[in-house]
């Protein structure tokens, strides 16, 4: 049964940082693309960013956000520095088949029960 599961939201003052981690298990992600998406109460889900062959990021979080893999630990991460409190919203890891970026919620195959980002100003 694969399994992602996202540890390290909290709460954090404006400009701060925080490290999400996602642990995937019963199935190896490394040759197929990981992604973040966070969902802001009263608001759609939103892709933030992704790795496969490439990396992207939305335009909202490019140059604070960096998206990395661990593939020996089955781990991917978020580091989010300069923190806004625009970016309160629970966040989700997910993990698809096949080794290219995509930005869209329904091309993925597994999702992680989400992580709590809060965002004081």
């Amino acid at each position: 049964q694969v399994q992602l599961v996202e540890s390290g939201g909290g709460l954090v003052q404006a400009g701060g940082s925080l490290r999400l981690s996602c642990a995937a298990s019963g199935r190896t992600f490394s040759r197929d693309v990981m992604a973040w998406f966070r969902q802001a109460p009263g608001k759609e889900r939103e892709f933030v960013a992704a790795r496969a062959t490439s990396t992207f990021y939305a335009d909202s979080v490019k140059g604070r956000f960096t998206i990395s893999r661990d593939n020996a630990r089955n781990t991917m991460y978020l580091q989010m520095n300069s923190l806004r409190p625009e970016d309160t919203a629970v966040y989700y890891c997910a993990a698809a088949y096949g080794y290219w970026v995509r930005t869209s919620g329904t091309d993925y195959d597994y999702w992680g029960q989400g992580t709590q980002v809060t965002v004081s100003s």
